[in-house]
């Protein structure tokens, strides 16, 4: 296919890796932050052909993987209210609570529903106007403009039985607060491609300017892949701290203006728990007082949620790119896509669940994936 086929070009990928290889002369820490990009690299072995000089570490990229526990152990008990059909993307529904997930309340007779889309689920409000129906708001900047558009259109409609449990990640906050910790290694950022199509990079210079670390924005074939770790290399062997774009068939500068005014008018800006890393300063969407109606947080009062991680998992030491996936006792054994002990083993874009996936690590060797 036109512009897919030739970003998948092995003999270009290698010319690149070529380059990488010639042109990098001292060791270098590298962390893609979107979860699409760490399994483009495991899937592609990518991450392999790279030279000894350059490590990449996988970063807070996913949001399934960074939804906060207490948020998703609010979602179960949601979910549990007979009152309530609750609607989701079907990545959220094996992530685990503190206490089962969604599909084990769907098997225990809960009303969850997979949508394809949050306007999905404004339908189902419309068309079932005896049921309160909440949908599970989470995802980046990227999802953000949809989902503004749901509680926007609920509004026009004028549904008072729709709402949203909003969790909401921005990607500038989750890169200072790595950038800007006591334990971080991280010297160059290849920045998500998709997120940046919506927002554009305007908000990266200050970041790089504050931290002296290269912000290269890249996308997600392996061609793609290259040009950034490339592009970031340059950068660092000559000394220099920039944000660059390697993915201009995508990405401007500005992004989708329309697409910011809809996350604007809907959401604010605010502080945000992450999964496994803590709070983050103005990393977070919330609603606005406009819209406050369609807080599903506002609207049910489902008691005090007590939430426990597990013990045994160190997915926060993941998403921070301190420790691999392979680093855990329980990749593999006790923690499995079946049976995980957090998101990052069950989400489509969770490191873990590349690692297994593609059999990196002992205990996968030779398992049928």
């Amino acid at each position: 296919m036109k512009h897919l086929t030739e970003y998948r070009d092995g003999a270009l990928v290698r010319r690149v890796l070529d380059d990488i290889t010639r042109e990098s002369t001292r060791p270098a820490v590298l962390m893609e932050v979107c979860g699409g990009q760490t399994h483009s690299f495991v899937r592609s072995g990518l991450d392999r052909m790279l030279p000894e000089t350059i490590t990449l570490v996988h970063g807070p990229g996913c949001p399934v993987c960074v939804t906060p526990l207490e948020v998703v152990d609010r979602a179960l008990a949601l979910a549990r209210r007979p009152e309530v059909i609750f609607t989701s993307f079907g990545d959220m529904l094996r992530v685990p609570g503190t206490d089962g997930d969604l599909f084990s309340v769907r098997a225990a007779g809960g009303d969850v529903r997979v949508v394809y889309s949050p306007l999905d689920a404004v339908t189902i409000a419309a068309e079932n106007p005896d049921r309160e129906v909440v949908f599970f708001a989470i995802g980046f900047e990227t999802t953000a403009p949809a989902n503004a558009m749901s509680v926007a259109e609920a509004k026009r409609q004028g549904l008072p039985n729709y709402s949203v449990l909003v969790s909401h990640a921005c990607v500038p906050g989750a890169m200072r607060a790595i950038l800007g910790d006591s334990h971080n290694r991280v010297q160059a950022f290849l920045a998500a491609g998709h997120v940046c199509a919506v927002m554009g990079y305007h908000e990266y210079p200050p970041i790089a300017r504050e931290f002296e670390v290269p912000i290269v924005v890249t996308g997600f074939e392996p061609v793609d892949l290259a040009h950034g770790v490339l592009t970031a290399v340059r950068q660092l062997e000559s000394g220099r701290a920039e944000v660059e774009n390697a993915y201009g068939r995508v990405v401007s500068e500005v992004g989708n203006v329309e697409a910011q005014v809809l996350i604007n008018e809907v959401f604010e800006l605010g502080d945000r728990v992450w999964r496994g890393i803590g709070m983050i300063p103005a990393s977070g969407l919330h609603l606005r007082d406009a819209y406050r109606d369609f807080d599903a947080c506002a609207r049910f009062d489902v008691g005090a949620v007590h939430s426990e991680e597990s013990a045994r998992c160190i997915a926060g030491e993941i998403l921070q790119g301190r420790r691999k996936p392979t680093d855990c006792a329980a990749f593999g054994t006790e923690c499995t896509p079946e049976n995980p002990l957090g998101a990052t083993m069950v989400s489509s874009e969770g490191a873990c669940a590349a690692y297994y996936r593609y059999e990196r690590g002992p205990v996968c060797a030779g398992r049928v994936p």
